[in-house]
């Protein structure tokens, strides 16, 4: 049964691109509606969209969805985008006034641990959360295939008669690992960063610095030491890896601490 509808939402996840043999790519996209809720926008092919719907994080859009097949994606919050409808109805909200704008919508909304994370997927298939990590230990750094599996290679490679033309696109040659942990941890937790923004500031150190190693190890100095600093108040934007109870960091929000707050 269809369940067509008309979602405003402001953008707060976008995952660095990869390649799909159905899609031709995917950026994992999500974001909250007016009413507090996560929705979760697949797929999207966003390099390959005209200029006019290429949104930005903390840009409110409107766009008609459809539920997708329970048999392709299950999850609580997904929706299926028709990307001809897609608008972008707002600038980007700034982060003057320590984040105000941004911190009035986050704020509200719930954060768990992830523990609760986890038992929130088993109990609806609760794939979208905010954790705010009680300790932020590290970004580990680990060595990742530097080449697209084969089946994505030949997608990326391939010539079409028609429609656009396949974009290059990097593969990073490591993978960034938060080690973290929540108010009921009792061993750390270890996540995947999957934040677009990581992956793109990688490959400008890469470019500026002409070595791998430079480039992560500066890019993990952002991340950890200036992101999750100790006056930032940082929470992640973490979901599942499809189809499992998985959790991964999608998205990193650093806002300056609330001074205020912190007295009592």
């Amino acid at each position: 049964m269809r369940d067509r509808r008309l979602d405003k939402i402001l953008i707060t996840v976008m995952t660095y691109p990869h390649p799909s043999t159905a899609h031709q790519e995917l950026v994992c996209t999500a974001g909250v509606n007016e009413s507090g809720e996560w929705i979760r926008l697949y797929p999207i092919d966003y390099r390959y969209q005209p200029q006019d719907r290429q949104f930005h994080k903390y840009q409110w859009i409107e766009v008609e969805t459809d539920k997708p097949d329970a048999n392709k994606d299950n999850r609580k919050e997904s929706r299926k985008p028709d990307l001809d409808t897609l608008r972008i109805v707002s600038d980007r909200l700034d982060t003057r006034n320590n984040w105000k704008l941004r911190r009035e919508i986050i704020d509200r909304m719930p954060h768990l641990t992830r523990h609760q994370l986890e038992a929130a997927f088993e109990m609806d298939k609760t794939s979208l959360g905010i954790v705010r990590p009680s300790r932020i230990i590290d970004l580990e750094i680990r060595d990742a295939d530097p080449e697209w599996k084969p089946a994505w290679q030949k997608e990326l490679s391939q010539l079409r008669l028609f429609g656009p033309q396949p974009k290059p696109l990097t593969k990073l040659p490591f993978s960034f690992h938060y080690i973290f942990e929540c108010e009921d941890s009792r061993n750390p937790h270890t996540a995947m960063c999957e934040d677009w923004e990581l992956g793109t500031l990688f490959l400008k150190l890469r470019e500026l610095h002409g070595s791998d190693e430079i480039a992560a190890n500066l890019t993990r100095e952002k991340f950890l030491n200036e992101l999750c600093g100790p006056t930032k108040d940082t929470r992640f934007f973490m979901g599942t890896f499809f189809p499992y109870n998985t959790w991964l960091v999608l998205g990193v929000f650093w806002p300056p601490k609330d001074r205020a707050r912190s007295l009592f």
